[in-house]
Parts: C-alpha cells; sequence; structure tokens
C-alpha cells in the first residue's frame, strides 16, 4: 500500500519533478534517488543528475524528505510541515513502513533548548527506527 501523502504538489513543476514526485508518492517505503532513476528509465531517465536535481527542488519546496539514516527519500505527508519547521518520521526496520508527523510537545521542548542556548534553528527532522505495531 502506497504511503499517505497529501496532494500538495504545486502547478509549475518540470516534468522532471512531476514524475520524481509522482514515483514517491505511490511508493511503498522511502526510495533512494537510484531506486527512482530505475523506474522512470521507461519516462526517459538516463541519469542520476537528472533524480537528484529533481530531488533538490522537491525538497526546496517541501514535498520531499530526505530521510538521512536511510539515503532515501519520502513525499511529504504533512502538508504544513515547512511552515511548522519540526518534522519526525518513525521508520519500521521491520517492513520499511514510515510515519510522519509533528508534535508540539516535541517542538516546544526542542525550541526551549534552543532558545537557551542560543541556537538558531532553521529546521528539524527527527528520525526514529525500530519496529511498528503491525511488526511487534
Amino acid at each position: 500500500m502506497p504511503m499517505a501523502h497529501h496532494d500538495h504538489a504545486p502547478a509549475g513543476l518540470t516534468r522532471n519533478q512531476d514524475l520524481v514526485y509522482g514515483a514517491l508518492s505511490r511508493a511503498q517505503g522511502p526510495m533512494s534517488a537510484y531506486a527512482i532513476l530505475d523506474e522512470l528509465r521507461d519516462d526517459g531517465f538516463r541519469a542520476p543528475l537528472q533524480v537528484y536535481r529533481a530531488l533538490e527542488r522537491l525538497q526546496a519546496l517541501g514535498l520531499v524528505h530526505r530521510l538521512e539514516s536511510l539515503n532515501a527519500f519520502v513525499a511529504c505527508c504533512h502538508p504544513d510541515c515547512e511552515e511548522d519547521g519540526t518534522v519526525a518520521f518513525a521508520i519500521c526496520e521491520q517492513c520499511g513502513h514510515v510515519a510522519e508527523f509533528t508534535d508540539a510537545g516535541l517542538k516546544k521542548h526542542l525550541g526551549a533548548w534552543a532558545s537557551e542556548h542560543g541556537f538558531r534553528p532553521r529546521k528539524t527532522a527527527i528520525e526514529i527506527r525500530g519496529t511498528c505495531a503491525a511488526c511487534s
């Protein structure tokens, strides 16, 4: 089953950006750039640079997130996460399911820490790895 996402892709994406976003939106889990490339070869993708350029722009638009611990990408499931500034991911190490969420308490705690230490966060992404309820 594809990951739930909100259809908040703006008009004006290039063909490559639209294809990459579509591939991630249909994906059953996170995808590496090379997995995206393989999926889109029939659509004319030939080089990793095509995928990376599209991913870079999609990330800048807040439509795609990079999961650092997996070196993979997911379509955004929370259309306001860019305004929120804090997003968290629960990643199941057994089935690969990724749940994206925000938490006001966590955001408040992190904001207090940053303020206390004179740190100016630009963006916060937290990855929690473990086992989901379905796999437990």
